[in-house]
């Protein structure tokens, strides 16, 4: 595959994932637009399904990615997960804007919501961003490590009900409200940091957390009675 292909693939990847994001807060915007619990509650676990599109046909989605950066970070790593935010981008951007126009109940339940989200603090909106990381990462690592979409139905819902911010939903919402501001695109830039700091969390912890298989020979090599002294002492 030469340079242009990958590069143009790599950003159609993202597209399509950035497409299944904005259509779950298509979803997410309709079932709460009420303002009911049991419709917020709903549209949470039905915005569940841009994910699983995401992790099941492989597109490549920031929030997901991110995290994993941690443990492969070639220049290859780097440029796909850039160029595939790119694409999100133009997805987020594109479909929401017109989803704006077909729908124009959702923009006003979107317009509401964002005005509200511009009200934060800088910081609050990054504590946001923060725990939306951590979440992602846990349900696409529980996807991958343990082939199990658990972890998507479950987090997903808890970062939307928590009040958690994540980047490429929030382009979604602002393009479906027409908000156009420097105060959205700064907005947008925080939660992208704080999505990606959550997403480090876990990965940079666990680099640092003792190896259990390294202490293990030290302490089969210790004499019985040392052993014994040991456990006496704990």
């Amino acid at each position: 595959m030469n340079l242009t292909k990958k590069i143009t693939s790599q950003i159609f990847e993202g597209i399509l994932a950035g497409l299944m994001i904005t259509i779950g807060c298509c979803v997410y915007l309709a079932c709460a637009k009420d303002g009911g619990i049991a419709g917020k509650v709903a549209g949470a676990v039905i915005f569940s399904v841009g994910l699983l599109a995401v992790c099941y046909f492989g597109f490549s989605l920031y929030t997901g990615r991110i995290g994993f950066i941690i443990a492969s970070h070639s220049k290859d790593d780097v440029s796909a997960l850039l160029l595939g935010l790119l694409g999100n981008v133009i997805a987020a951007a594109v479909f929401g804007i017109a989803i704006g126009y077909a729908i124009p109940s959702l923009r006003e339940t979107a317009l509401a919501a964002c005005n509200a989200r511009l009200e934060q603090e800088w910081w609050q909106t990054l504590l946001r961003g923060i725990g939306c990381g951590i979440l992602m990462y846990v349900a696409v690592g529980i996807f991958k490590e343990k082939k199990s979409p658990l972890g998507i139905v479950f987090a997903i819902p808890a970062f939307i009900l928590a009040g958690f911010e994540h980047s490429i939903a929030d382009m979604g919402y602002f393009a479906i409200a027409g908000s156009y501001s420097a105060k959205a695109f700064g907005f947008i830039w925080i939660v992208i940091l704080g999505n990606s700091i959550g997403a480090w969390i876990i990965p940079l912890l666990r680099l640092v957390k003792p190896n259990k298989d390294a202490i293990a020979p030290q302490e089969q090599a210790m004499p019985e009675n040392q052993t014994q002294q040991n456990q006496n002492q704990i």
